[in-house]
């Protein structure tokens, strides 16, 4: 799984979330994808959390170096430049502040256990 660490300020979080509903379809036909989710943070952080499950790492390579990744960060870019969003100065540009991506693997897992009757 990868998580990509967001720090996005408070004026940038409906920003950044309409982005990434404007960019809706374009991972999920990624060949090995298998979970996206974009947790917004509650309290104590101004770090988003973008949660994707991959089949393996290399298909997360793959996606990332696609036509389809880039044309999505290409389009919240010119769609930040046209809505004058982005960071520092009004000018388009990322909405978050900075970013990492961490890399996991499962150690553990576990699921509901089915009710029995």
């Amino acid at each position: 799984m990868k998580i990509n660490v967001l720090t996005v300020s408070e004026e940038m979080r409906e920003e950044l979330e309409r982005r990434f509903g404007g960019r809706a379809g374009l991972v999920e036909s990624a060949d090995g994808f298998e979970h996206f989710e974009l947790l917004r943070p509650v309290e104590g952080t101004d770090r988003y959390l973008v949660y994707t499950r991959w089949r393996s790492d290399e298909d997360f390579q793959k996606w990332t170096q696609s036509q389809a990744f880039q044309r999505g960060h290409a389009e919240a870019a010119q769609d930040a430049a046209r809505s004058g969003h982005g960071h520092g100065h009004g000018h388009g540009g990322p909405a978050a502040m900075a970013a990492e991506l961490w890399s996991f693997e499962v150690a553990q897992s576990a699921e509901p256990k089915p009710k029995e009757g």
